[in-house]
């Protein structure tokens, strides 16, 4: 076990997207801000990749169990405050990254924030939550059942769990947010991922 791995280690349908928020972390990445972070997993497994990693996060309990989970990690603080209510520096991190969260706020206002903290040359990743409008977004989320059932068995060895944090259903569809994504960031990507979620990563020009 490294200096940032911890026993609080699994997985679930927003975890198996870790992978691709850490791709995208810069070379020699400074400040690290995990918007919604949760039990602190993502943010420790950033601490690895950064200077320094911020886990930011409205709900009292997931800030306490954030803590607990990453005593040791000296490079990971966590602040209970909504994004919204926090007075991110502009153009400050190097990195700013947001899993299963954009859905408990208004969208476009969330975006906004986190898109103005990213310096030039920095990066913002996305995985989000949407709902389906027609009969496409339900055959693709069906298509998405035998891949979860493929994963858990693969990962069968990984415990499955989750953090515990507030749940809240999306008011937004895939459309919805892929175009509202691509009006505030230009140059973004957005795509869907079978695991009923999506990604938008927007790299801020130098």
């Amino acid at each position: 076990m490294t200096a940032h791995e911890t026993p609080a280690e699994y997985w679930n349908h927003n975890t198996h997207y870790h992978g691709l928020v850490l791709r995208h972390v810069p070379s020699g990445c400074g400040e690290a801000l995990d918007v919604g972070c949760g039990d602190g997993l993502l943010a420790r497994r950033l601490a690895s990749r950064a200077r320094h990693v911020t886990g930011l996060d409205r709900s009292a309990e997931m800030v306490v169990k954030a803590k607990t989970l990453s005593e040791g990690v000296g490079n990971v603080d966590f602040v209970e405050a909504g994004l919204l209510e926090y007075d991110l520096p502009a153009k400050h991190y190097d990195f700013v990254c947001s899993v299963a969260a954009i859905h408990h706020m208004d969208f476009t206002a969330g975006m906004a924030a986190m898109r103005d903290a990213v310096r030039p040359g920095g990066a913002l990743v996305v995985i989000g939550l949407a709902g389906n409008a027609g009969p496409k977004d339900f055959l693709y989320g069906a298509a998405g059942v035998p891949a979860h059932l493929l994963y858990r068995r693969v990962l069968r060895r990984r415990h499955a769990g989750e953090p515990g944090a507030p749940l809240a259903d999306p008011d937004m569809t895939w459309g919805e947010v892929g175009d509202e994504a691509l009006r505030l960031l230009p140059g973004a990507v957005f795509r869907r991922h079978l695991l009923w979620r999506y990604s938008i990563v927007w790299h801020r020009p130098h």
